[in-house]
């Protein structure tokens, strides 16, 4: 797995692995790459099946399958320890990381996750499943948007989203890759394994997010031991994107309270 990894910013900087959600391509964590490279040595990457990472899922594949090949291409690069900063499946893919092998993982950031699919997000899953299937990938790629961003900020970033339109249709990942990584996504359940994720936890949501409610990650709050949880009053699904400003101050804030805060080395 091809992995794009940042200079570190100083000898011995701690490591930052951004997974991204469905979607899979690490394009999607642009603004927190500017935000984090001068603390931390960055890591992102397309998921398998997805960009430069092209490949054929198998059937079955699940998030635990995910983790297992992001931490084995990690250790290939020598990187032993690193935090997580994970969006919606990305995040979720954190969990197994954390659950799997909680010597690697130094802190967790989740962005609107869930302890287990509900029945409002399943709904939307479903609704974007059928329009896949029956209308093609470009009609699920125009409407991802309305699941994403809050209505105000797409209006006033329409450039933004025919530009992302064009690079998601002609970085498609196919319609069973897709389909795969969906049905890995629903069949998450963390409900009996929670309590045992001993890594420290940021949880960070969006009140306005419209398909993950932020009660979820409430909910995830109460099932994690050693978790905090952060409310942005606005921002939407992707609120990461769309608020950088206010999202960068909670993630700064929940770093600095989950793990020692990053220094320069003195010689």
């Amino acid at each position: 797995m091809k992995l794009r990894i940042s200079d570190a910013p100083f000898p011995g900087a701690p490591v930052m692995v951004m997974i991204s959600g469905l979607g899979g391509l690490g394009g999607y964590w642009l603004a927190q790459q500017n935000a984090l490279s001068q603390a931390y040595q960055v890591v992102v990457y397309d998921q398998r099946g997805t960009g430069d990472n092209a490949d054929t899922l198998p059937e079955g594949y699940t998030l635990a399958d995910m983790a297992q090949e992001l931490h084995r291409a990690l250790a290939l690069h020598g990187v032993q320890r690193y935090a997580v900063l994970g969006h919606a499946l990305g995040g979720l893919v954190g969990l197994e990381l954390a659950l799997a092998y909680p010597g690697a993982v130094s802190a967790l950031v989740i962005i609107n996750g869930w302890l287990s699919l509900g029945a409002w997000t399943r709904r939307c899953f479903d609704a974007r499943e059928r329009l896949l299937l029956d209308s093609g990938p470009a009609a699920y790629i125009s409407a991802q948007p309305l699941f994403l961003y809050p209505p105000q900020w797409a209006q006033e970033n329409q450039p933004r989203l025919e530009a992302e339109e064009a690079l998601h249709n002609a970085h498609f990942q196919g319609t069973e890759n897709l389909l795969r990584r969906l049905w890995a996504l629903k069949t998450a359940d963390y409900r009996e394994s929670a309590a045992r994720v001993t890594t420290p936890v940021q949880l960070i949501c969006a009140r306005d997010d419209v398909l993950v409610p932020w009660t979820c990650s409430q909910a995830l709050h109460e099932a994690l031991p050693h978790s905090r949880l952060d409310v942005m009053a606005s921002g939407g699904h992707a609120c990461n994107v769309t608020a950088p400003q206010p999202f960068h101050s909670l993630l700064y804030a929940g770093l600095a309270a989950l793990t020692p805060a990053p220094h320069k080395e003195t010689v």
